[in-house]
């Protein structure tokens, strides 16, 4: 190889890094803490959307103008699902998620978290594919922000107790949600 090869492949090389490094630490994949399946005994649980801690907190409107808390809902677990109307992976795995409620709604509930969309479009939405569980309204996209939402559809399981035992950024497929539901103690 020549010099002046080298110099390209090097370049290019130390350019890819630095990207790499912008776009890790840059768009928020690390947090500066380390994330783990598990509490390590001993630790106190931290409020933070990291899978091992508690599940932050947020209270919200649904479709019926009733007001939902997650902490409300302890005792046993929650799927939270955050999508868009204009989400086309969202669109396809709802239809599992509503066959795993309609199949287990006594055992978990569903917290289907809209992205800051006009309640109309979102009604329609719900309707058109007959979803029963709980729809919230997010105004501001707050709540999203909170849980660092960054793609579209984002999943985290919640167990019993509050602690966030999945998380899962993209589309799920029947076979991920129902290990994913087991994982929270609900066999499908």
């Amino acid at each position: 190889m020549k010099r002046k090869d080298w110099l390209i492949l090097v370049a290019g090389l130390l350019a890819g890094t630095g990207l790499g490094v912008l776009i890790f630490f840059g768009l928020g994949f690390w947090n500066g803490q380390a994330q783990s399946e598990g509490q390590l005994p001993g630790k106190a649980l931290t409020t933070s959307p990291a899978v091992g801690a508690l599940a932050p907190d947020f209270e919200l409107v649904d479709l019926s103008g009733e007001t939902v808390r997650l902490s409300d809902l302890r005792g046993k677990p929650v799927l939270l699902n955050f999508w868009a109307t204009w989400c086309a992976p969202c669109k396809l795995e709802m239809p599992a998620i509503q066959e795993r409620f309609e199949q287990h709604q006594a055992k978990f509930s569903v917290l289907a978290i809209d992205f800051d969309e006009p309640e109309q479009d979102v009604r329609q939405f719900a309707k058109q594919l007959e979803l029963t569980f709980n729809i919230l309204l997010d105004p501001g996209a707050k709540v999203q922000d909170l849980y660092r939402v960054r793609g579209y559809p984002t999943t985290f399981l919640v167990d019993a107790e509050g602690v966030i035992r999945v998380h899962h950024v993209g589309l799920i497929t029947e076979a991920q949600l129902d290990r994913y539901l087991q994982q929270v103690g609900i066999d499908p």
